[in-house]
């Protein structure tokens, strides 16, 4: 069994306020979870307007699966056009 965990930290430029920010995440979170069957978490930059930081976590039978799907993530997220990546750290344990 491998896990893999993924911080992803994101700008949001299209974001106002708080509130449109977490409806924007809430999307996305919701997305990431039903497509991917992944966890996701915000874990940082919670009172910035047009930044965030996702935790994301996802179990697999080898790393080979793992990495696939620490893939589909970001490609996903990367097509996400409400949003801009900035940086990912990735490990497997």
């Amino acid at each position: 069994m491998v896990v893999a965990s993924l911080r992803i930290q994101i700008l949001l430029p299209g974001c106002a306020s708080l509130k449109q920010k977490r409806f924007v995440l809430a999307s996305i979170k919701a997305k990431l979870r039903n497509r991917l069957n992944v966890s996701v978490c915000e874990n940082g930059f919670q009172d910035k307007w047009q930044r965030s930081e996702l935790a994301v976590a996802s179990v697999a039978t080898d790393r080979k699966g793992a990495e696939i799907v620490a893939r589909q993530v970001l490609e996903f997220l990367e097509r996400e056009p409400r949003i801009v990546l900035c940086d990912c750290e990735r490990e497997y344990y």
